[in-house]
């Protein structure tokens, strides 16, 4: 006999009560809890493992061996995961819908020829699969493919242990229900389950298994904050609708860096790695236009040279404007609050814009040069050389600190054709800057900046 029990569980931490509570103790979110009904089913999993019990070992005693990733012919791909996929890893991948989720998984499957691939779909159908394989120029992998239209977990698991493929795509782990709970799909309870048997799957059988999941309306991903925690990977697929680029970030990586980025171009045919990200995120316009300069960042180990835009106007209304986009707005106070004081530019009765060109957000310090000097170049109206290039953090006493990575920096822009680069005075150290073709300025404070721009 099945055993009947009802809990009110939390839809935003993952946490229960016996009763319903207003006010969740945990996360501290109002009219949250929801009841659920679970079902304890007396059976066994649906797939049995061969490996021996765990025993315990000393720390010295336990070997090490080398594991070989999956290489997933996609370069981006590679570097976010880290060298690629690790074998019995589980991976959620999250984003936007519409954003291109599914078409990155199906292209990835498409490209691995050489494994046995099983795409679990439980949205679309077989039909829809086919047309969007073919969209993507499939060719001869479109029939290599296993696709399976299911939302059953036990369903799932059991297929996937007779066919025992070598790579495992769900599409997406809040379609799935498990027979061992009587909630809805999407619920806590599901999600939780669904997830946790996988993740024994996976480890057991060392398949590696990707998740597709969904966010909420606060760009978090949907289900229990515990999901995040059992899974080894948390990828994050970001970018804005109106522009045809796309970022993977990697917000968990227990098998690589957190700070790498994969850049994508959506396209009629797919999406299209980008080798080179800086030149599709600075304009190189022959007309000089005031207000738009160009930093130097670092995402992970990767340099990328950025096109800043900023508007300043007289303020039409008593209280001015403050925008950023792409920028931490309380910074963008901060360099304004500088500007202010140490250089002595007039800007409370002015509106701010400011603008990350190619939708990219940006959190490096070292963007604070070339921000300010976009602001004070669309202050007085006088374009900067758009053979300039910055990187340099701005402290709160106006002083021009160094960054890390700047010779990474410079032969980036270097690389770009650009033949001047401002930084900090106190980068010098432990630098060769004579090897460099391009001419390195170095400024030592805020109130330098103008009279190097502008004369």
């Amino acid at each position: 006999m099945a055993k009947t029990k009802t809990v009110y569980v939390c839809q935003n931490c993952g946490a229960d009560s016996p009763k319903w509570i207003g006010k969740c103790n945990s996360c501290g979110q109002w009219n949250t809890y929801v009841e659920e009904i679970l079902t304890k089913k007396t059976g066994s999993a649906s797939f049995t493992s061969q490996n021996e019990p765990a025993r315990v070992e000393k720390l010295k005693d336990i070997s090490v061996q080398i594991t070989t990733r999956i290489d997933t012919h996609d370069a981006e791909f590679n570097r976010v995961l880290g060298g690629g996929i690790v074998p019995g890893s589980l991976i959620l991948l999250g984003g936007e819908p519409g954003i291109g989720k599914s078409t990155l998984v199906l292209q990835l499957a498409l490209k691995l020829t050489h494994l046995k691939v099983l795409y679990v779909s439980g949205e679309e159908s077989g039909q829809q699969l086919k047309l969007r394989a073919e969209r993507l120029g499939g060719g001869k992998a479109i029939g290599e493919t296993l696709v399976y239209t299911e939302t059953n977990l036990q369903n799932i698991l059991t297929l996937a242990n007779h066919e025992r493929p070598e790579l495992i795509i769900i599409d997406s782990i809040q379609t799935l229900s498990s027979e061992f709970i009587e909630s809805s799909q999407g619920s806590v309870s599901q999600v939780r389950e669904c997830a946790a048997s996988l993740l024994k799957f996976a480890k057991e059988t060392h398949t590696p298994i990707i998740l597709i999941g969904h966010i909420t309306k606060d760009g978090s991903i949907a289900g229990p904050k515990v999901l995040e925690h059992i899974v080894d990977t948390v990828l994050q697929f970001e970018g804005d609708t109106h522009h045809m680029y796309r970022i993977l970030r990697a917000m968990k990586n227990r098998f690589g860096s957190t700070y790498e980025i994969g850049v994508y171009e959506m396209l009629g045919s797919g999406l299209k790695e980008i080798s080179n990200p800086s030149e599709i995120f600075i304009g190189r316009n022959l007309e000089k236009l005031s207000g738009v300069s160009v930093a130097a960042t670092m995402e992970g180990i990767r340099p990328l040279l950025i096109e800043v835009q900023a508007l300043v106007s007289t303020a039409a209304y008593g209280t001015p404007q403050r925008s950023a986009t792409g920028f931490d707005l309380r910074r963008l106070n901060m360099l304004l609050a500088v500007l202010e004081k140490r250089a002595s530019f007039k800007l409370i009765s002015k509106d701010v814009f400011l603008n990350i060109a190619g939708g990219i957000r940006v959190d490096d310090p070292a963007t604070d040069l070339g921000i300010i000097s976009a602001i004070l170049s669309s202050t007085v109206d006088i374009a900067v050389d758009n053979q300039f290039c910055f990187a340099g953090e701005i402290s709160l006493s106006g002083e021009i600190r160094p960054v890390s990575r700047l010779e990474q920096r410079i032969s980036e822009a270097e690389k770009l054709g650009f033949t001047r680069m401002i930084v900090s005075q106190y980068s010098k150290k432990g630098i060769d800057f004579d090897r460099y073709k391009m001419e390195v300025t170095f400024v030592s404070k805020v109130q330098q900046i103008p009279k190097i721009l502008f004369g």
